[in-house]
């Protein structure tokens, strides 16, 4: 699968059902949260739907990048 937008979310798939509708629209709002045009949203779930689950999940896992926050630090403590 290629990343032919070369941008990407920052969602963890992990953390959701595994309904593939969920997924679509965690991918979708967030998405737009991070003020993605929707002709590029579009493009991403049109790709997923083209062939089975697996692709589905391949394509939407190649636009999903999550941010590891585990890092952050209080520093006033």
């Amino acid at each position: 699968m290629e990343n032919k937008i070369n941008k990407t979310v920052n969602l963890d798939l992990t953390t959701i059902d595994s309904n593939i509708f969920a997924i679509f629209g965690a991918f979708s709002r967030q998405a737009r949260r991070e003020k993605w045009a929707q002709q590029d949203i579009d493009a991403v779930l049109e790709e997923a739907k083209k062939h089975d689950y697996n692709h589905a999940i391949a394509t939407i896992s190649e636009y999903c990048l999550p941010e590891d926050n585990s890092n952050s630090k209080n520093e006033e403590d």
